[in-house]
């Protein structure tokens, strides 16, 4: 099978819209209602081209990579616009690099910046569109802020990539070193919060999103600078807590979840970490992990699964009862080093993990219990590059090439 879409930025809505096709089944947050890329309830096609299987399409402004959410009839989505306007004085100098990263040398990592574009000189609009989903008619946009993003990123990013996440009531943001922004759903800015600015290694830029649970929004904030994690309370965006974390730049989005009494906010990274919601307290924490921590975590009944797929491979299921430092240990139910994802996380569907070798076209299945292969290496057909994540319903995972096609 094979599909083609030839402009991603106006035909967001098959994907999002198919996964979540039923009113009363929203798609929330990054990686959906369920945390790991799957569907209880959609059925989306097999089959779709500029005619075929696309309710309507409308072009988005500016650029962004993060997940469109879908709270109802309404589809909200980020972006970055580049306007004409030119930084001068204050402005160019809070655009400028820090010292550490000009002349390539990439920050505390000290690899040269490849792949990394200079910083724009032009202000950028910060954006929230929302989108009707019946019609792609927009019914509102609020420019979150204007300024002068002061690393140029990764070829392959954007200055808009951490994806947003609802509870129905409001909607939460993070552009990161532009701001954290709390909206109500009909766009109006309820409170904001400035968290300073990151320095990513080699200036790739900025990717993770920001996780939510109850009245809690949890900020992870991994850069070359002190890294960190934040704990903001979402009604107003005060911090109640802030740890410090011996991580460089890591790109994963926290996964939150309820065990024995007890809420943990597990984050991947070089390490693996579990934290406490209400304290921030460290509860457990796992090595192993190899460069580049972008995958987010899933959850396997009472078990986390954690891998990373950059210059080596890692996968690793840690119990929630775990305590102190597991690394090397038999507390950890199992674990693989023969292939893992780079930039795409894997998705959990039936008790089955799929997901990609590094950037390559090629997929793997394991059994979530027990990293038991389930289906070998397979080269995907006419894909030969993955950075979005894989996505499942309907009995079906559908994985997205860089090049266009779906299989």
């Amino acid at each position: 099978m094979r599909s083609v879409v030839t402009c991603t930025s106006i035909l967001f809505s098959l994907s999002v819209s198919a996964f979540a096709s039923d009113v009363s089944d929203n798609w929330p947050q990054w990686r959906g209602p369920n945390f790991n890329g799957s569907s209880d309830t959609g059925n989306p096609p097999v089959e779709w081209s500029e005619t075929k299987n696309v309710r309507w399409k409308i072009e988005v402004p500016g650029k962004g990579s993060a997940t469109p959410i879908i709270w109802e009839n309404r589809i909200y989505v980020l972006t970055a616009i580049p306007t004409d306007r030119k930084a001068e004085g204050a402005a160019a100098a809070a655009a400028e690099p820090p010292a550490d990263q000009q002349q390539g040398r990439g920050g505390r990592g000290g690899r040269g910046g490849f792949g990394a574009a200079p910083p724009p000189t032009n202000f950028h609009q910060y954006a929230v569109i929302c989108y009707d989903r019946t019609t792609g008619g927009e019914v509102w946009r609020t420019v979150a802020v204007e300024a002068v993003p002061h690393e140029g990123g990764h070829g392959t990013n954007t200055f808009a990539s951490g994806s947003p996440v609802t509870d129905g009531k409001h909607l939460f943001v993070s552009f990161g070193s532009r701001g954290v922004f709390c909206f109500d759903m009909n766009g109006k800015e309820v409170w904001h919060r400035d968290l300073g600015q990151m320095q990513t290694r080699n200036s790739f830029g900025e990717g993770s999103s920001p996780a939510l649970h109850g009245d809690t929004l949890v900020i992870p904030w991994d850069h070359e600078g002190q890294s960190s994690l934040i704990a903001l309370d979402a009604t107003n965006g005060e911090i109640r807590w802030q740890v410090e974390r011996d991580e460089r730049t890591t790109w994963a989005t926290p996964f939150i979840v309820e065990h024995n009494g007890r809420t943990q906010v597990v984050t991947n990274g070089h390490r693996v970490r579990s934290y406490d919601l209400e304290t921030g307290d460290l509860v457990w924490e796992c090595g192993g992990q190899v460069e580049n921590p972008i995958p987010s975590p899933v959850l396997q009944d009472n078990m986390i699964v954690c891998m990373t797929g950059y210059r080596g491979n890692a996968i690793y299921a840690i119990p929630l009862d775990a305590t102190d430092d597991v690394t090397d240990t038999d507390v950890v139910a199992w674990k693989r080093d023969d292939a893992a994802p780079y930039v795409a996380s894997p998705v959990l569907y039936k008790g089955q993990l799929y997901f990609t070798k590094s950037r390559e076209g090629i997929m793997s299945s394991v059994d979530a219990a027990t990293g038991e292969v389930l289906i070998g290496q397979q080269r995907l057909p006419e894909i030969s590059s993955v950075y979005a994540s894989p996505v499942a319903a309907a009995d079906r995972v559908y994985f997205p090439g860089r090049e266009g096609a779906t299989a």
